[in-house]
C-alpha cells in the first residue's frame, strides 16, 4: 500500500534525523494512512479508500459523495 492519501494527496515528507552530537542522517515522515470503508448510497455499494487522518476528517465534514467527486475529478478510479 502506498503511503499516499487519495483525497488530500498527502505523501511522505523527507528530512534529517539529528543525533545528540548533531550528526544528520536522512529520515522519512510518513502520514497517518488508514484504509477505511464507506457506504456510497448513489452507487448502492461499499468503497474502500486509503485516507490520511486529515482526509477522514474532511470526509466527515463534506460528505462521502463530495469526497468521491473530488477524487474522481483528479482522474483516480474508485
Amino acid at each position: 500500500m502506498s503511503a499516499r492519501c487519495q483525497l488530500t494527496g498527502t505523501q511522505p515528507g523527507f528530512g534529517n534525523r539529528i543525533s545528540h552530537s548533531h550528526r544528520r542522517t536522512r529520515r522519512r515522515f510518513d502520514p497517518n494512512i488508514q484504509r477505511k470503508r464507506y457506504w456510497l448510497p448513489s452507487e448502492n455499494r461499499w468503497i474502500r479508500l486509503t485516507l490520511s487522518a486529515r482526509g477522514i476528517k474532511t470526509v466527515d465534514v463534506i460528505g462521502i459523495e463530495a469526497a468521491v467527486a473530488r477524487i474522481r475529478a483528479r482522474g483516480e478510479k474508485i
